[in-house]
């Protein structure tokens, strides 16, 4: 069980390096550049501040009990020349189409740890050349289900473009990373694997595969892995690993992610299996990382060496119309013996008929 978060002491508010740790930005609908002054220099940074977790962190990160709650604060830093005043919100974290982290937007509601962290007010102005510290409280429900959930402290500056006519939404924040006590129960599922195949005209070639498969988090605790993939034809024979597979990205629970892998120099074996194996990998509350046991599934797929079998088919086909020829030829030979035979024997009946009378 972790116990509940240390009770917060003052902060110190001086200046200190910035540190970057997530940057995301929205330019209708598409990731664009930091919040940037006119002469192009990052107007704003944040950083954790430095308290009883720590004094220099990359992000947040907690354990505390369904019911508990942890204190803790972001600083933020003007660097540029004019007022900056900025929106302050907690949002749900996600893993995008590329593998990495992102934070639902502010007109998205957080269902989990976006909702549980509070902040004291909702904006904040800082004057240039100056901080400020943003104090939050990350407050977890009684009936939280035990497990880990990630999300992130965000400050968004919005600022419309009158040349472009467009809105932009630019946000700066620090992932939270939290993992709420009780029963631990990872759990990573293969699903979905097929196998598609691609030869070539050269009948002794040899081809590419690719396979696919769905990784699913159906635990509650975040996960990666190791992957490894193999194909093998009938009875297991004709095996071919694929090169350097991928790890995955960190799932967090209730997450799908879709592997592609190119297997090349595969034969085609006409039915191929192809064999998927993860290997999950748990990181604990001290950054410790844990493999579980492996996790399997198969799925099938057809590599038919089609240019080989249409060369087959000819050759069965021609060695078919050979014997089929040759059977008339011999029924036709068998057929003109025997009409020689009778007319021999007709011949012979006729000419004693004549001797007798």
């Amino acid at each position: 069980m972790y116990a509940v978060a240390p009770p917060r002491r003052p902060l110190p508010t001086r200046a200190r390096t910035a540190l970057l740790v997530l940057l995301t930005a929205l330019v209708s609908g598409m990731f664009a550049a930091p919040a940037l002054a006119a002469g192009g220099d990052v107007t704003w940074t944040v950083r954790t501040a430095a308290n009883d977790y720590g004094d220099d962190r990359s992000s947040f990160s907690y354990g505390v009990n369904p019911g508990g709650e942890a204190e803790d604060a972001m600083v933020v830093a003007n660097h540029g020349k004019e007022p900056l005043r900025l929106a302050v919100y907690a949002a749900d974290g996600y893993t995008t189409d590329k593998g990495g982290l992102d934070l639902l937007t502010q007109d998205k509601k957080s269902r989990s740890i976006g909702s549980w962290v509070h902040t004291p007010r909702t904006s904040v102005e800082i004057a240039p050349g100056k901080s400020a510290e943003i104090p939050f409280t990350v407050t977890v429900p009684r009936d939280a289900t035990p497990g880990d959930y990630v999300g992130g402290i965000l400050t968004s500056l919005k600022q419309s473009d009158d040349a472009e006519g467009i809105a932009v939404d630019r946000r700066l924040g620090i992932r939270i990373k939290l993992r709420v006590s009780g029963a631990l129960r990872p759990a990573l599922a293969v699903e979905d694997v097929r196998v598609g195949y691609d030869g070539s005209a050269n009948p002794f070639a040899r081809g590419d595969a690719t396979v696919t498969y769905t990784l699913h988090n159906t635990g509650n605790a975040l996960l990666s892995g190791t992957q490894k993939v193999t194909l093998t034809g009938p009875f297991g024979a004709l095996s071919t690993d694929a090169a350097d597979v991928a790890a995955p990205p960190e799932l967090l629970p209730g997450e799908r992610w879709k592997v592609t892998v190119p297997v090349h120099d595969v034969t085609p074996a006409f039915r191929l299996t192809a064999t998927a194996t993860v290997t999950p990998l748990i990181t604990d509350a001290a950054g410790s990382t844990t493999a579980l046991d492996p996790v399997r599934a198969t799925g099938h797929g057809w590599a038919v060496p089609w240019t080989a079998l249409v060369i087959l088919i000819l050759v069965v086909a021609a060695a078919v119309a050979a014997f089929v020829l040759t059977r008339r030829r011999r029924a036709r030979r068998a057929e003109r013996e025997e009409e020689r035979v009778r007319e021999a024997v007709d011949q012979a009946l006729r000419e004693n008929a004549g001797h007798q009378a």
